[in-house]
C-alpha cells in the first residue's frame, strides 16, 4: 500500500476534517490533549470540506475547526514551514475564535473555551526536549491557574518525536507516528493494528481509493511545501552568512534582504514577507527591481 502524506493540507482535511472523520478525530484529539482518556465522547466538525487549490501560504497550513459537545471551540492545524511570528498566528487565531464567539448584545457569560492545538514539522521550543507542549494563563509567582482560563493552546513538534514502532506505548504515540511516518508506510504498523480509528485513518489516506488526478494534484502540493522548505532553508543560510559580513545592525536587515531575494522566484510576496520579516512593501520594492511575477504555487 501506499499512504498520502498527512502533512499536507488535502491530505491533512481529507483524514481529520472530513464528514466521515468524527471518529479519527475524537480519537486523535483524546490522545493529544486528554493524554489517551475518553474525555471528549463527541463533536462536530465545522465546515467540513476539502480545501480548494490553494496559492502561495496557504498551501503551507491547514486547520480543521471542531466544537465539542460542552461547546469548547478546538482548533487543529498543521503547519510545515517556520515563518516569521508563526506563534504570535497562533495566539491571535486562537484569540480571534474565542472573541467571535459573541453576537452584538451577547454577554460574555457565553463564551466557551478554545483550544488551539497546532502540529508543526520544525521545531519551536529549543529550551525544551518535549514532543508535546501546553499553554495556559497561569499567575507568575504562586504559579495559580487563571479563573477563567478559556484559552488552551498545544503543541506538537514532529522533528522531536523519535520514537520507533517497536517504542510506541500510548495513544498519542501511535498518532503521532502516523502523522510523521505514513508516507512511507507499505502497511499498518503491527502496534497500531487494534485501534480502529487509526486503522481507519490509514483507510482514508491509501492512495489507492484516489483519482488519477487527486493523486497528481497531492504530488504537486507535496512537493510545492518540499520547495517552500528547501528554498527558505538555503536563503536562511545564505542571509546569515551575509548579516555576519555586513555587521550587526546593518546585517540583519541585508540577512533579511537577502533570504527576500532568494525566495522571489520561489514563493509569493506574502508568504516571503511572513518568513523574513520584512514589511510587504519592502517585498515588492525588491520585485520590482528584480523585474520578477509573484509565484503562484
Amino acid at each position: 500500500m501506499i499512504f498520502i502524506n498527512p502533512k499536507t493540507d488535502y491530505a491533512f482535511k481529507k483524514i481529520f476534517g472530513s464528514s466521515e472523520s468524527k471518529d479519527i478525530l475524537i480519537s486523535f484529539l483524546n490522545a493529544l490533549i486528554y493524554e489517551g482518556n475518553s474525555t471528549i465522547e463527541d463533536l462536530e466538525i465545522i465546515n467540513p470540506n476539502l480545501p480548494p487549490k490553494l496559492e502561495g501560504l496557504k498551501d503551507s497550513y491547514l486547520d480543521v475547526k471542531a466544537k465539542l459537545k460542552d461547546g469548547t471551540l478546538v482548533i487543529i492545524e498543521m503547519q510545515v514551514l517556520n515563518v516569521q511570528s508563526f506563534g504570535k498566528r497562533v495566539l491571535y487565531n486562537a484569540a480571534k475564535t474565542y472573541a467571535f464567539q459573541l453576537e452584538a448584545a451577547q454577554g460574555y457569560r457565553l463564551l466557551k473555551p478554545v483550544i488551539a492545538l497546532t502540529i508543526t514539522d520544525f521545531e519551536m521550543f529549543a529550551n525544551s526536549e518535549e514532543w508535546i507542549s501546553r499553554f495556559v494563563f497561569k499567575e507568575v509567582n504562586k504559579n495559580f491557574t487563571y479563573p477563567e482560563n478559556d484559552l488552551d493552546l498545544v503543541f506538537v513538534e514532529l522533528p522531536k518525536f523519535t520514537k520507533g514502532e517497536e517504542e510506541l506505548e500510548t495513544l498519542a504515540d501511535k498518532w503521532i507516528y502516523f502523522m510523521k511516518n505514513a508516507r512511507s508506510l507499505t502497511s499498518i504498523p503491527e502496534a497500531m493494528d487494534s485501534i480502529p480509528e487509526i486503522q481507519e485513518a490509514f483507510n482514508i489516506a491509501n492512495q489507492s481509493k484516489l483519482s488519477r488526478e487527486e493523486v497528481a494534484d497531492l504530488d504537486r502540493r507535496e512537493q510545492f511545501i518540499y520547495d517552500q522548505q528547501g528554498a527558505i532553508m538555503k536563503a536562511t543560510e545564505e542571509g546569515r552568512e551575509a548579516g555576519i559580513e555586513e555587521g550587526r545592525e546593518e546585517g540583519k536587515r541585508e540577512q533579511k534582504l537577502t533570504i527576500a531575494r532568494q525566495l522571489l522566484s520561489r514563493l509569493d510576496d506574502e508568504t516571503i514577507s511572513q518568513t523574513t520579516g520584512l514589511t510587504l512593501e519592502d517585498v515588492r520594492n525588491l520585485r520590482s527591481t528584480q523585474a520578477l511575477p509573484p509565484n503562484l504555487g
